[in-house]
């Protein structure tokens, strides 16, 4: 992995959208202890993809995190401009509290098509040197990520295992 100092302090989170709402205030919890472990080992940048499910709930924890630890950057990178177009209003709404809340907001496509998650997917993985992620399946864009990101020598904590 080409090693430089601000890669090492950026980590990406990835997960499912799919995660049951009941495990929701344990994974949070986990998200919360492994993110305070890497701000005490100097990353100060995380990334977030803005998908529904662990994307959202690894975004609000990086933001409650903020007040107590202000060097804190929250990142939104989406797929495309339009991402959320379509989702429930509530999750829309999650989406752009998370934009509005974020450092910094990256596009890295102007619109939907084939393939653009996974761009951004990449996109992720190629900035930074950790990856939380919540993956407990050897199948989708999670575990595709995962492998991406493994494959380039970024650092993976499974919170599903």
């Amino acid at each position: 992995m080409n090693e430089t100092p601000l890669r090492d302090k950026t980590c990406f989170f990835t997960g499912h959208r799919d995660i049951p709402k009941e495990l929701y205030p344990e994974v949070q919890e986990k998200i919360e202890q492994i993110v305070e472990r890497l701000i005490a080992q100097g990353v100060l940048y995380f990334g977030v993809g803005g998908a529904r499910g662990f994307d959202t709930l690894a975004a609000f924890t990086v933001l409650k995190l903020r007040p107590r630890h202000p060097e804190l950057r929250l990142v939104l990178i989406g797929a495309c401009k339009d991402q959320a177009f379509g989702w429930p209003g509530e999750d829309r709404k999650m989406f752009e509290l998370i934009a509005a809340q974020a450092d910094k907001v990256i596009y890295t496509s102007e619109k939907y098509y084939s393939g653009c998650m996974y761009k951004r997917n990449r996109h992720m993985a190629d900035k930074s040197g950790w990856c939380v992620c919540y993956l407990d399946r050897a199948t989708g864009g999670t575990a595709y990520t995962v492998n991406y990101a493994r494959s380039i020598g970024v650092r993976i904590l499974n919170l599903a295992e």
